[in-house]
């Protein structure tokens, strides 16, 4: 894998297991980054969202449609 890119800003830490266990099925290698800092318990979560998944550039578009996929059923 060469270096991951940011691909998108997760809500929540739900959103964020499930999408790893998407990706995980789909054999896409990624990393999840929580903003939690314990120091400031949290504080950054709710400005920036639970944290980020970042992963190849290549599989940016197929992570961006698990994820409005999985916003999409989130509404229903």
């Amino acid at each position: 894998m060469t270096k991951p890119k940011r691909i998108a800003t997760l809500d929540n830490e739900i959103q964020a297991r499930l999408l790893s266990a998407l990706l995980d099925e789909e054999g896409i290698t990624h990393l999840l980054r929580s903003y939690h800092d314990s120091a400031y318990d949290g504080l950054f979560q709710t400005e920036r969202g639970w944290g980020h998944v970042e992963a190849d550039e290549k599989d940016g578009e197929r992570i961006l449609a698990l994820i409005a996929g999985m916003k999409e059923s989130e509404s229903k």
